[in-house]
């Protein structure tokens, strides 16, 4: 099911640009060079925490933007970029902090950067933009991936982030479909 809709330029306008959605946003476009930050800096324990945040703003804006009525297409697009910027950034973030696991799922990890980066390029190459699919498989995938991300960087078995990595492929072969 695709959500994002175009929206008249004349509607767009209109649209109110400080909503709760819009807000959560853009803390993720900000949390992204805090992530850098630390790990950079080599400061796992707050890496692992600005993520749980940012990954949970991701999870709310669009149940925000449903409950109260708040969906844009400002919001739809503000969205889009906070996940590409967290999922840009995580891989090597990942390298820096945790680099022996990163190369002992080497092939996963490969396998999600490519899943993001194609279905990107793909979209740039044809609509000159950023697409703003957000189907069900998309929105299953980052919830499995965020989830198994988290626990792999926190010393869990790398299996269940093997099978997000899995269901993250298929969400993002079903992006370059439509």
């Amino acid at each position: 099911a695709r959500m994002s809709e175009q929206v008249p330029d004349s509607d767009a306008a209109a649209e109110p640009l400080l909503t709760i959605p819009n807000a959560l946003s853009v803390l993720r476009l900000v949390l992204a060079p805090v992530l850098l930050y630390l790990a950079w800096t080599g400061q796992p324990t707050p890496f692992l925490v600005v993520l749980v945040v940012s990954l949970l703003s991701d999870l709310c804006d669009g149940w925000f933007a449903r409950r109260f009525d708040q969906a844009t297409q400002l919001g739809t697009l503000l969205d889009s970029y906070g996940d590409f910027a967290t999922y840009m950034t995580v891989p090597l973030c990942a390298w820096w902090l945790w680099p022996d696991l990163i190369r002992r799922e080497a092939w996963y990890a490969a396998a999600v950067i490519a899943s993001y980066v194609f279905p990107i390029v793909l979209g740039y190459l044809k609509y000159g933009r950023l697409t703003a699919y957000h189907t069900y498989g998309a929105k299953l995938s980052a919830v499995v991936m965020g989830a198994s991300a988290l626990a792999l960087f926190a010393g869990a078995s790398p299996i269940p982030f093997r099978i997000a990595t899995w269901i993250l492929v298929l969400a993002e072969l079903e992006e370059i479909a439509i």
